[in-house]
């Protein structure tokens, strides 16, 4: 029993901490190398697709999506996709995929003359279920080595941990308060039945 519980502890967590990494905002420092539209027709990966734009035809299956091709600052190639994500969820309440579209083609440019940007998005990329993490902001830097600080992520991650904390407190008190004297008494009464019956074996014996 004590195994079954601790798989599902950690289970949870890792759950918990899937949901964050998807759902909080990362920075990636790119040159964008290039802008493009493409139909979409979202399938068994739908849940990692944004829900059709605002004021689109949300009764159509498919949909043209912008996407932005970038390559880091530690050379590998990534590529972004650029969707609303309306009032939906994650609560990033995004309504200018358009304009950020135009801001990211005005500054493609070339690995002879970079122009670096700092990429914020939500969401995992990966290549076997076509998934792509969505952009939220695009703002140029300097250079590459241009340090960032998620304070977003520290402010949010702090309070989840508080309020954790605090509520694992809370349930811890009121155990022992009224749970674990409820099983206790249980105990003791079970205890004094089986007494008693094995008394009324012996008499009977």
């Amino acid at each position: 029993m004590r195994y079954v519980k601790w798989f599902v502890i950690i289970a949870f967590w890792v759950l918990v901490a899937g949901f964050l990494h998807y759902t909080l905002p990362q920075h990636d420092v790119a040159r964008i190398t290039d802008t493009y539209e493409k139909r979409i027709d979202p399938g068994e990966n739908a849940l990692f697709w944004a829900n059709a734009s605002t004021g689109e035809n949300v009764n159509l299956t498919g949909r043209d999506v912008f996407f932005i091709q970038t390559r880091l600052n530690n050379d590998k190639v990534m590529v972004y996709r650029n969707e609303d994500t309306g009032w939906g969820w994650p609560p990033y309440f995004k309504f200018d995929t358009s304009n950020l579209q135009a801001e990211a083609a005005d500054l493609r440019s070339t690995a002879a003359a970079p122009q670096w940007v700092v990429i914020k998005h939500y969401g995992w990329r990966n290549e076997f279920l076509s998934v792509y993490p969505n952009v939220v902001s695009i703002r140029p830097v300097d250079g590459p080595d241009v340090r960032i600080i998620p304070w977003l992520n520290i402010v949010l991650l702090t309070l989840l941990v508080a309020v954790s904390w605090a509520i694992w407190v809370r349930w811890r008190r009121f155990r022992e308060a009224r749970i674990d004297p409820v099983l206790e008494d249980v105990g003791d009464n079970l205890d004094e039945a089986g007494g008693r019956i094995r008394g009324l074996f012996r008499r009977k014996g």
